[in-house]
């Protein structure tokens, strides 16, 4: 279909002076001279036989006719800058933007992570590692690792897998005068505790559930983040209740273990998920991304160390 436009950069000067009502903002913005914008607009005017603005002493005041064309021409220019992004994402090179808990990205992104840039070496990767509810429907990330219930609207949503809570400590604490062999053993230990994992299952809800009413649930230094919190107990600083999917490298790896029967672990409510806007699910940067990530998440080690 033939197209019959003015000159782009004319429509762009009158477009970024109408959001700002002002030339010399405008020229700022492009990069260019108040008089330039001036004359850019003056053009159009001419050349459409309409007047866009009414220039008073002090001020910019748009006309009816401008205020009409105004909001068309912005989303005009949002829609030719996205597309211009669309094709730079199809390049085969591209930063990659993950957007992921600092918890989540430290115990389990992080030491797969090599293992995708050497199966996309042209893809650059950035990670950012950050607790704040991040818009990827916006752009503000290519992906998004999340933690949450599900739901995610606007946004195209991967399942990535379930996980239980449970208790989890060094093999160090198996042994010696007050060795953890029994859920009743942790009166003689001290307890881990996340801060954000208030809303969930707590180790006040999982010592009722085991039956032990004489156990202070509140004892124990506290964490902010998961990550300290198994880190501690790595070192044999107590016993934390985290995620088993969170810890399964470290169960695997044997410097953590599950003292007590996996049937003692609480099902959690939430579950892992990726998020990916809905009209970049399909870049090669974001398929490959998400590709990966499923065959990485069904080939994770079971959590399954027991003492």
């Amino acid at each position: 279909m033939s197209r019959s436009l003015p000159p782009l950069n004319a429509l762009k000067a009158f477009e970024s002076a109408g959001r700002h009502l002002s030339f010399t903002k405008a020229a700022a913005e492009l990069n260019v001279t108040p008089a330039a914008i001036s004359h850019q607009v003056k053009g159009l005017e001419d050349l459409l036989g309409v007047r866009l603005f009414r220039r008073l002493t002090r001020a910019l005041q748009m006309t009816d006719a401008g205020q009409a064309a105004l909001p068309a021409l912005t989303q005009g220019f949002d829609r030719l800058a996205h597309g211009v992004d669309q094709m730079c994402a199809y390049s085969e090179s591209g930063l990659l933007t993950i957007s992921v808990s600092p918890s989540f990205g430290a115990l389990w992104l992080l030491p797969r992570l090599e293992r995708f840039r050497i199966r996309h070496p042209d893809i650059e990767v950035r990670v950012d590692g950050t607790d704040r509810r991040v818009d990827v429907a916006r752009g503000d990330a290519d992906v998004a690792l999340r933690y949450g219930p599900g739901g995610y609207k606007g946004v195209r949503v991967d399942w990535l897998f379930d996980q239980v809570d449970t208790p989890v400590c060094s093999p160090a604490l198996l042994n010696g005068k007050n060795a953890l062999r029994h859920p009743e053993d942790l009166r003689h230990h001290k307890l881990l505790h996340v801060d954000w994992k208030d809303a969930e299952p707590s180790w006040r809800m999982w010592l009722l559930a085991a039956g032990l009413h004489d156990i202070d649930p509140t004892r124990g230094p506290r964490f902010t983040m998961e990550s300290m919190a198994v880190q501690a107990a790595i070192d044999g600083q107590g016993v934390a209740l985290v995620g088993d999917k969170i810890v399964a490298d470290d169960l695997a790896a044997g410097h953590l273990i599950r003292p007590f029967d996996p049937c003692l672990s609480t099902p959690l409510s939430f579950s892992f998920y990726l998020l990916s806007r809905e009209g970049d699910a399909e870049l090669p940067k974001v398929a490959a991304f998400r590709n990966w990530l499923l065959e990485a998440a069904r080939a994770a080690p079971p959590a399954t160390a027991t003492s």
